[in-house]
C-alpha cells in the first residue's frame, strides 16, 4: 500500500495539471469578451497600485518623522516639533527642491487626496484625545486666574492680527476670500496655543505639579476651550452666504453642545455600564460605543459645517473619568495617531507648505514680521495678565512663553482656513513657519526666563579652637 502511495500522488498531479492545460489551450481559442476592456481587471489592477504607493509614502513618512522627531528631541526639543519639521523636509521645499524626479513618482499630485483623508481622521482622533485630557474641575478651582490670563492671551494677539490682515489683504488673501474671512482667521492663527506640546513640554522638565506648570496647564486648556469655539465661530461666519446663514449656523452648533453636554455626556456612563468603566482594558464593545460617539459627533459637525474635528474635540470632552476610564482610552488613541495618522497630517501640511514662495527679501521679512507680532501679542499679554493676578514677572514671562506654543492646533487651523479658500498659498507657507518657531522657541524661553539658582558659598572656616 506504502508503495502506491507516491504513485499515486504523482499521477494525481499529472492528471489535473494536463487537464489544467489542456482546458487553457482551449479557452484561448475561444473569441474575445463582450465587455468593453479596462472593466473590472483593470481597476483591480489600478486598485492594487494605488495601495502599494500608499503603502509606499506611509513608510517614507513614518521613518522621515522617527528620525527627525528622534533629532530633535536629542536637542532638547519635543519629538512632535521634529514630526512638523519632518512634513515640511518632505514636500517641495526640501525633498522636492532636491530631488524633483523622486519627489514627483513617491507624492504625485494624484495621491494627495487618500493621505489628506486618512490625515483628517488622525486628526479627528487626536482632539477626541485632547479633549480627555482636559480637567475640568481643575478649570473650576483656577478659573478666575486662568481665564484672565487665557482670554487675555487670545483678544490681544487677535487684534494685532487682524491689523495685520488689513495690510496683507491685498497681496496675500486667496483669491475670491473676503477680507472679512482673511482677517478673522489671521486673528486666529494669532491667538492659538497648542494644549498637548505644552503639557509635554512640563512633563519632560519636571514642571508638571509645581504650581508654574498646573497654572499653565490651566490657561493653555481655557485657551484650548475659548479658541476653538471662537474658530468654530469664525468657520460658521465664513461658511455661511449670508446673515440668515450665520445666525442658522450658529444656532445649530449651540443645539449640538447641548445635546452633547446635557444628554450624551450623562447617558454615556449609563450606556457604558459601571463594570465597564472600572475594567482594567476597555472590552471590544465599550471601545465600539466610543468611536461610534466620536464619529458620531464629528459627522455631526461636518453636516452643520464647522468641521469634524469639533465634534470629535467635544465627544473626548464629555467621556466619562470614572476609575481612570479616560487614561485607558487615551493609551490606546494616542499610540494609534501618533505613530501612524498624525505623521500623515504633518507630511500632507507639508506639502501645501512651499518655502520657495519667500525666495524674495520681501517674503522672509514678512515671515519674521508675522513671528514678531505672533510672539509679542501672545507672549507679551499672558505675561502682562499673568502678573496681574500676583505672579512674579519671571514666572509671568514662562507663562507667557508656554502659552506662546502653538504646534499642531495651529496647522489645524491653518489647514482649514486654506480648505475654505481664505489664505493662499504664500500666506500659508508663512503661518505654517511661525507656528514652527514660536512653538521651537518655548523650550529656550523657558530657560531663559527661569529664576537662577543661587550658588552656595563655602562657609569660611572658624578660626576658634574646637573642643
Amino acid at each position: 500500500m506504502r508503495s502506491r502511495t507516491p504513485l499515486f500522488y504523482l499521477s494525481t498531479l499529472l492528471l489535473t495539471g494536463l487537464g489544467i492545460f489542456a482546458v487553457l489551450h482551449l479557452g484561448a481559442e475561444l473569441p474575445g469578451t463582450k465587455e468593453e476592456a479596462g472593466g473590472a481587471g483593470g481597476a483591480t489592477g489600478g486598485a492594487a497600485d494605488t495601495l502599494a504607493h500608499f503603502f509606499l509614502q506611509l513608510l517614507v513618512i513614518m521613518i522621515m518623522a522617527r528620525a527627525v522627531g528622534g533629532l530633535f528631541r536629542r536637542i532638547g526639543q519635543p519629538s512632535v516639533v521634529g514630526e512638523m519639521a519632518a512634513g515640511i523636509l518632505l514636500g517641495p521645499s526640501l525633498f522636492g527642491w532636491l530631488a524633483p524626479g523622486a519627489f514627483a513618482f513617491v507624492f504625485p499630485e494624484t495621491s494627495l487626496g487618500s493621505i489628506k483623508l486618512l490625515s483628517q481622521i488622525g486628526v479627528c482622533f487626536f482632539m477626541f484625545a485632547v479633549g480627555m485630557e482636559l480637567n475640568l474641575q481643575e478649570l473650576r478651582r483656577r478659573a478666575r486666574a486662568a481665564v484672565v490670563v487665557s482670554h487675555a492671551s487670545i483678544v490681544f494677539p487677535y487684534l494685532l492680527g487682524v491689523v495685520l490682515a488689513y495690510f496683507l489683504y491685498t497681496d496675500f488673501a486667496a483669491a475670491g476670500s473676503s477680507f472679512t474671512a482673511f482677517a478673522l482667521f489671521m486673528g486666529i492663527s494669532m491667538s492659538i496655543t497648542a494644549f498637548p506640546v505644552l503639557a509635554r513640554i512640563l512633563q519632560e522638565r519636571n514642571l508638571t505639579r509645581t504650581p508654574l506648570g498646573c497654572m499653565a496647564i490651566t490657561c493653555a486648556a481655557v485657551d484650548d476651550v475659548t479658541a476653538w469655539c471662537l474658530l468654530a465661530f469664525v468657520v460658521a461666519i465664513v461658511g455661511a452666504s449670508d446673515l440668515a446663514g450665520v445666525i442658522s449656523n450658529l444656532g445649530l452648533v449651540v443645539l449640538f453642545v447641548a445635546v452633547m453636554v446635557l444628554g450624551v455626556r450623562r447617558v454615556l456612563p449609563r450606556w457604558l455600564g459601571a463594570g465597564e468603566l472600572e475594567r482594567e482594558e476597555p472590552t471590544q464593545g465599550a471601545l465600539t460605543l466610543v468611536v461610534g460617539v466620536v464619529i458620531a459627533a464629528a459627522l455631526c459637525t461636518e453636516m452643520i459645517g464647522i468641521h469634524a474635528l469639533f465634534g470629535a474635540f467635544l465627544a473626548g470632552a464629555i467621556m466619562p473619568d470614572a476609575n481612570g476610564f479616560r487614561r485607558k482610552l487615551g493609551i490606546r488613541v494616542e499610540h494609534l495617531s501618533s505613530v501612524l495618522l498624525l505623521p500623515l497630517f504633518f507630511a500632507f501640511t507639508g506639502l501645501r507648505t512651499q518655502v520657495g514662495l519667500l525666495a524674495d527679501a520681501s517674503g522672509w521679512l514678512l515671515c519674521l514680521l508675522v513671528i514678531g507680532v505672533a510672539t509679542l501679542g501672545k507672549l507679551g499679554a499672558s505675561a502682562a495678565a499673568a502678573r496681574f493676578t500676583g505672579m512674579n514677572w519671571r514666572d509671568s514671562l514662562q507663562i507667557g512663553a508656554l502659552m506662546n506654543t502653538r504646534g499642531l492646533m495651529e496647522l489645524i487651523a491653518l489647514n482649514i482656513g486654506y480648505d475654505l479658500g481664505v489664505l493662499s498659498p504664500r500666506i500659508f507657507t508663512v503661518l505654517v513657519l511661525m507656528a514652527l518657531a514660536t512653538t521651537t522657541l518655548t523650550g529656550p524661553l523657558l530657560t531663559l526666563f527661569a529664576p537662577r539658582r543661587r550658588e552656595v558659598k563655602p562657609a569660611r572656616p572658624s578660626l576658634a579652637p574646637t573642643v
